[in-house]
């Protein structure tokens, strides 16, 4: 059996190694045993190779002759003839075998081996049959990886019977001996592949071992190692696959699919999971933000989407970027709110507001652009933002600046159809989709966070950004509201921001229109509506009085003619009887005179006072006097609060009120109203504002919670104010009309302050503890 191997190789030694160093090869390789999983046949095969090479090579004579041919095959070309006559020669030799030419190919029935030309420049030793599986294991010792699978899988073919009939040696052992060499020559050359940056045909060299272990259903822990090697070749593998071109649908697929695999296996992006890739989350967030530059920006709003309804942050995040990218490059506004509306939830744990003030500058929402930078600590931007706008009232000339410059270096190049296209805000306002969108866009306020205390801010009523280089439209007109025949214009009134308020609430109340400048009433005449309902007044006080005098004399009537009945029968009866019948009598009229004096005060009450003279005219339009002002002073005739100390089962009554109220006021149904029954300020004003912005965007959230309380402390110096800590379980999903945008789901340790007023517990404000 002639095998494409020379006794130097076998030792490892080159042709000019001394005596010495062959016999220290000998010795060092007999002393390196193979791997374990190998039966005896195989060492003692491998064994025999490694003697014979030594003994051909100790001897001086044979060393001078086997070098002789083998320089003359390294060096010399045999001509054609010599090469045919060799072949077919090879070809009627029984039991011999060369090389393969095909991993696939089968032996036939009748043949035993196959047949194949061998490279005349390739030295080659003529071996025994029983040594086929020691050279096997030389060849993968030498890293003849390739070389091995060639010479070995026709053999584990179904069509091949050489193992069978015995031919190598004992079929038990010689299979699995063979099945381990290929297996090992498969599992070496992936990680050979894996080393040269082929992650794609390591991947299949490993899958192909382990195909064959599980095929024959051996060497568990060899297979063992290829699924390890494949698990960490994965993310090797999805950006190679990932970065073939956009008409390699298939093979881009494949790495979708492998990318999918390993985020359900770690629970998602930012998921702490074990997808034995060895990448920790740090690792696994570079991998994924290296990945995004081989995918295009609707392959990533695909997988970011589906990914944030884990819920993930990261992906979230990520959709963001993928939503303001698409939104801007597509010129649709639409995705770039969605893209706000998840930041309004990524809010809760970390700084976003550069984000956001970017979204309401792009939905041409000024006023709320700049609140986000006043809120946002990024100091490098703020600086540049600042510095580009020195010679403007306001910041927005640098962050028009800051956005394009962010958008073009540093979200567009992680999108593989959009890293070359330019980024312009004049174009982007320019266009005709952008504008009919901004103009339906309602004036958004901004929403507060749900979990984190906002600071209040004063400001300048919101604007909205004009299309650069579009013509300013007209002054909007004063709405009117029609009020039977009269009509009521609605007139806003400049705000003095100086003495604005320091809660949301008192911040709505200054920005609002001031009644008594505002609105005209129409004055009152006599004919008028004030003259006809105080004739009305006067009139139903005069049936009022008529009424009562009338049913009073009735009842006294009716009372002395049962005196006079009682009288008659109190004759009549025995003197025995008559005691009894006094006393059952004045209890009777005791009870009459009570009856009596309550129906007379009643009717008192009804007929109201006796007014005299002439009386001024009242109408319902407008006050009688002039409403002062409330004032900021407290009211110090408020109820005492009751008496007694919150426990845990109260706190968990107002607590769990609270989740209702939220899930009413922030649900399809907005029930804002229902905040008022658990809130208190400061948290009410905050929450109104966000259930109404909510309802004028037509969004909203649906939740589910649960609630549990770990403790509850009383103020020792203020018994009507208490600490509630509880742990929160909330799932939300986030809906823009009916279009779920989000989900998350949550488990918070949040500490509660509640105040007793008016006898009554209610919520104050909450914080999220670490």
């Amino acid at each position: 059996m002639l095998i494409p191997l020379d006794y130097y190789r076998i030792l490892g030694l080159p042709i000019q190694a001394t005596a010495e160093q062959l016999q220290q090869a000998h010795r060092d390789r007999t002393l390196q045993l193979p791997r374990r999983e190998y039966s005896e046949v195989a060492i003692v095969a491998r064994k025999q190779l490694l003697d014979e090479a030594c003994a051909v090579l100790s001897d001086s004579e044979g060393r001078k002759a086997y070098d002789a041919s083998f320089l003359a095959k390294t060096y010399d070309r045999e001509s054609e003839a010599a090469l045919e006559a060799k072949h077919q020669r090879s070809k009627t030799s029984a039991g011999t075998a060369t090389f393969l030419q095909d991993a696939g190919e089968t032996a036939g029935p009748e043949s035993k081996t196959l047949e194949a030309a061998p490279d005349p420049h390739t030295p080659s030793i003529e071996i025994d049959d029983n040594q086929f599986v020691g050279a096997l294991l030389v060849l993968q010792e030498l890293g003849e990886y390739e070389l091995v699978q060639k010479l070995g899988r026709p053999y584990l073919n179904n069509g091949s019977i050489a193992i069978a009939e015995g031919r190598f040696g004992d079929p038990q052992l010689v299979r699995p001996d063979i099945v381990l060499t290929v297996s090992l020559a498969c599992l070496e050359l992936g990680r050979e592949q894996w080393q040269q940056g082929q992650y794609e045909n390591a991947a299949r060299s490993l899958e192909a071992g382990q195909e064959l272990l599980l095929r024959e259903s051996l060497f568990p822990s060899v297979r063992g190692e290829m699924q390890a090697d494949i698990y960490k070749l994965r993310p090797y593998n999805i950006l190679e696959l990932l970065s073939l071109p956009e008409e390699k649908v298939a093979e881009r697929r494949r790495g979708l699919q492998i990318l999918r695999e390993m985020l359900q296996e770690r629970g998602g992006i930012d998921g702490s999971g074990d997808d034995r890739s060895g990448l920790g989350i740090e690792d696994f967030l570079r991998f994924v933000q290296q990945m995004r530059r081989h995918l295009t920006s609707s392959e990533q709003q695909t997988l970011f989407e589906a990914e944030a309804g884990r819920p993930s942050a990261v992906a979230t995040y990520l959709s963001v970027y993928t939503l303001l990218a698409q939104g801007f490059a597509a010129r649709q506004p639409s995705m770039i709110r969605r893209a706000k509306l998840m930041l309004m939830q990524l809010g809760r744990r970390q700084d976003v507001h550069l984000e956001k003030a970017v979204c309401s500058l792009l939905l041409g929402q000024t006023e709320e652009a700049s609140r986000a930078l006043e809120l946002s600590s990024e100091k490098e931007p703020l600086a540049f933002i600042r510095e580009h706008s020195q010679d403007s009232p306001d910041l927005l000339p640098g962050l028009c600046l800051y956005a394009e410059h962010w958008l073009q270096e540093e979200v567009f190049p992680h999108f593989r159809d959009l890293a070359n296209e330019s980024v312009s805000l004049k174009d982007y306002f320019a266009d005709p989709k952008v504008q009919a969108y901004l103009e339906a866009l309602p004036l958004d306020t901004e929403t507060a966070n749900e979990w984190v205390v906002v600071q209040p801010r004063s400001g300048k009523p919101q604007g909205r950004l004009q299309p650069l280089g579009a013509r300013p439209p007209a002054p909007p007109q004063p709405p009117t509201a029609k009020q039977g025949a009269s009509t009521v214009t609605l007139t806003p009134v400049p705000v003095d921001t100086s003495t604005a308020a320091s809660s949301p609430k008192s911040q709505v109340a200054a920005t609002a229109p001031n009644p008594a400048a505002a609105v005209s009433l129409p004055t009152a005449t006599a004919g008028g509506p004030s003259d006809s309902t105080s004739k009305r007044r006067r009139q139903h006080s005069g049936r009022s009085g008529a009424t009562g005098k009338a049913l009073t004399g009735d009842l006294v009537d009716r009372a002395r003619t049962k005196a006079t009945e009682i009288t008659a029968q109190v004759k009549s009866m025995p003197p025995n009887r008559l005691a009894l019948f006094l006393v059952a009598g004045v209890l009777s009229l005791l009870l009459l005179w009570l009856i009596l004096s309550l129906l007379a005060s009643a009717l008192q009450a009804l007929s109201g006072p006796s007014l005299q003279g002439d009386q001024a005219l009242v109408g319902l339009e407008a006050p009688p006097v002039e409403i002062p002002a409330v004032s900021a002073i407290p009211d110090q005739t408020a109820a005492a609060p009751v008496s007694g100390e919150m426990t845990e089962t109260a706190a968990r009554d107002i607590v769990q009120s609270w989740l209702s109220a939220k899930a009413a006021a922030l649900g399809p149904n907005h029930a804002v109203e229902e905040l008022k029954q658990v809130l208190t300020e400061p948290a009410l004003s905050r929450w109104q504002l966000m259930a109404e912005a909510q309802q004028r965007n037509n969004a909203h959230q649906r939740y589910g919670h649960k609630l549990q309380v770990n403790g509850v402390k009383t103020n020792p110096t203020n018994p009507d104010r208490a600490e509630v800590e509880a742990q929160v379980a909330e799932k939300a999903e986030v809906f823009d009309a009916d279009r779920l945008v989000s989900s998350r789901n949550e488990n918070l340790r949040v500490r509660y302050e509640l105040i007793r007023q008016d006898g009554q517990w209610r919520i104050m404000d909450w914080q999220v503890l670490k």
